[in-house]
């Protein structure tokens, strides 16, 4: 499974220090998140989600989504 939170950004034009701010999940949490050297916990993509007006299975691809 694959987490898109940086295409996301990108498409709503919002920095990573911004989605930090507006989501509380920490810059390098985030940067972590987005280069797939973590997974993010069930809170972090409900609030990533919310920071970046999305349902959380917007957030990312799988065959099974």
């Amino acid at each position: 499974m694959k987490i898109l939170t940086w295409q996301a950004r990108r498409n709503k034009k919002i920095a990573l220090v911004k989605l930090a701010e507006l989501s509380g999940v920490s810059k390098s949490t985030l940067n972590n998140i987005e280069n797939e050297r973590v997974s993010p916990t069930m809170k972090q993509m409900e609030a990533i989600a919310k920071a970046l007006n999305m349902r959380i299975t917007e957030l990312f691809d799988s065959d099974y989504k």
